[in-house]
Formats: structure tokens, C-alpha cells, sequence
């Protein structure tokens, strides 16, 4: 597990250190990129956060067919083989786990694992229907909302998830939201 959280962490930290500042770099700069040689016609504005491949291959007004097989060929590589090797290993731990013999390890299992692969899946997924879906069904607020989700949600969702793991986090959070008070009255 411990092996699985290093992996994510430094993915995060990568990922972010190289998307977030270009996203704001793209933001504040009024000139779009041009990638893979593309022409482009019409109004060269990005109706996106960040000069990203599908809204860009959306601008180009040739023959774009090349360029979207490479990109689905990498996301291919790039997406879905990595979420495949970590849902099949979650398979194995899972198999594992569930021949546990204390119910107590079993729970405590299975939640650790369990937010790591609630962020594995936000992220992946959300990248998954970004890159892999046809580019009929691409809309730019779906485009925008997914590749937020990816960039930016997932990394700032991790320190969250990770510490309502911590029984002090959970205690100070209680306590901030007023949820001792509705527990102790409970009790």
C-alpha cells in the first residue's frame, strides 16, 4: 500500500508541478500554441483553462483524423494501462484482505485502500473520458470541468482524503463542524 500511496504522491506532485503552472501561463497569455503543425482558420481562441489537446484539435480546421489516433493511442498507453495495473492489483489485495480471519483488519484494510483508490479512480476516470471519448461527444464545459477535475481537484482532494485517515484530523473536523455536540446528544 505504502508502495501504491509513493507512486501517487510523486504522479501528484509531477503532474501538478507541470499542468497547473502552464494552465496559469495560458490563462494570463493572450497568443494559443500551435501544436503538431496544425492549421488553424477562424478564431484562434482556446475556449479552455489551458492549451490542452482536445479543444485544440477542435480549432483545426484540416485533416485531424492522424493526430486524434496518436492521442488516443497515448492516452491508451499513457491512462488506461497504469488504472489497469492498479485495479488489478487492487484485485489481489482485495482477495487478500478478504481472507483476513479479524473482521477489525479486514475494516481497517479496506479503508486504507479504500481512499487511495477513490483518488486513483477520480483521477484516471476523469482523464479517461477526457482522452479516450469520441470527439463528437466533446462539449467545451464538459472538456473544461473534466480537465479541472484531473489537473487540479484530484491533487488538492488528496491531502484531504488521506488525512480523514487520521483520528486527530477526524476529531479536529468534528469539532469544527459542530459534530461532537450531535454525537454526544446522540449518545
Amino acid at each position: 500500500m505504502y508502495f501504491f500511496l509513493a507512486n501517487l504522491s510523486l504522479l501528484e506532485i509531477g503532474y501538478t508541478c507541470s499542468v497547473i503552472p502552464k494552465m496559469l501561463q495560458s490563462l494570463g497569455w493572450d497568443r494559443p500554441i500551435l501544436f503538431f503543425s496544425l492549421d488553424f482558420c477562424g478564431p484562434c481562441e482556446i475556449d479552455h483553462f489551458f492549451c490542452d489537446l482536445p479543444p485544440l484539435l477542435a480549432l483545426a480546421c484540416g485533416d485531424t483524423s492522424q493526430n486524434e489516433a496518436a492521442v488516443f493511442v497515448v492516452a491508451v498507453l499513457c491512462i488506461s494501462s497504469p488504472f489497469l495495473l492498479i485495479i488489478s492489483s487492487y484485485v489481489r489485495i482485495l482477495i487478500a484482505v478478504l481472507m483476513m480471519p479479524s473482521p477489525e483488519g479486514r475494516h481497517k484494510a479496506l479503508s486504507t485502500c479504500s481512499s487511495h483508490l477513490l483518488v486513483v479512480t477520480l483521477f484516471y476516470g476523469s482523464a479517461s473520458i477526457t482522452y479516450l471519448r469520441p470527439k463528437a461527444s466533446h462539449s467545451p464545459g464538459m472538456d473544461k470541468f473534466l480537465a479541472l477535475f484531473y489537473t487540479a481537484v484530484t491533487s488538492m482532494l488528496n491531502p484531504i482524503i488521506y488525512s480523514l485517515r487520521n483520528k486527530e484530523v477526524k476529531a479536529a473536523l468534528r469539532r469544527t463542524l459542530g459534530l461532537r455536540k450531535v454525537l454526544s446528544r446522540n449518545r
